[in-house]
């Protein structure tokens, strides 16, 4: 009975060790203003890179600008963690575990 438990226990760490692995080098992506900013994530939320349109930058409005950027990086971040949830969630039974999601 144990020996099978540990067998489970490391096909299951094997298993969740692929998916982040897969999280990893997955990438994402999110934007504002109609592509104004437009930000790249992994399925592990790294910010990759962060584009923003030259048309929006305006040294009288830096508050527009920093909305856009904002709105842009949590539609990312949203992404990568409903992404990260769901690929986790499938191999845990949908047991939140901590550090996993």
């Amino acid at each position: 009975m144990n020996k099978h438990f540990m067998r489970q226990a490391q096909q299951l760490q094997a298993k969740l060790e692929k998916t982040q692995e897969e999280l990893a080098n997955t990438t994402l992506e999110a934007s504002s203003g109609g592509g104004a900013v437009t930000v790249v994530i992994t399925g592990q939320q790294e910010i990759m890179s962060v584009k923003i349109s030259p048309e929006v930058v305006d040294a009288e409005d830096v508050e527009m600008l920093e909305d856009l950027v904002l709105s842009a990086v949590n539609e990312a971040m949203r992404k990568s963690q409903e992404l990260a949830a769901s690929r986790l969630g499938a191999l845990t039974g949908g047991l939140k575990l901590p550090g996993l999601t």
